[in-house]
């Protein structure tokens, strides 16, 4: 019913910037909350940033002064601008969306993920 399609992914080498894109598609009547997780080899996932549709931001600390959350409520799409990326920032990344249809059903919806590589 409801898709996540991320775009943005790249080698990036330290100190670089990349931004990454999110479009929610399908029967969607309100999203309340989008966001970004990643995930190394052999971790859990973890938070990176998400905003509400009011504009609340929350950011992992080890990201914060570095990445911006944005989103556009209009277009059911979210952007993470990455700057002064680190190799500990290597991950696959997943867009995440907390979903109402318009069937009023409620559901998490997450992205294939996108591959983030910080290496020189």
């Amino acid at each position: 019913q409801v898709q996540l399609v991320e775009s943005g992914g790249d080698l990036v080498q330290p100190g670089g910037s990349l931004r990454l894109s999110c479009a929610a598609a399908g029967s969607i009547f309100s999203i309340d909350k989008m966001g970004w997780y990643r995930q190394a080899p052999g971790k859990q996932r973890e938070l990176v940033a998400t905003i509400t549709s009011s504009g609340s931001t929350n950011y992992a600390d080890s990201v914060k002064g570095r990445f911006t959350i944005s989103r556009d409520n209009a277009m059911n799409t979210v952007t993470l601008q990455m700057n002064s990326l680190k190799p500990e920032d290597t991950c696959v990344y997943y867009c995440y969306a907390f979903v109402t249809t318009i069937s009023r059903s409620k559901f998490e919806v997450w992205g294939q993920g996108t591959l983030v590589t910080v290496s020189s």
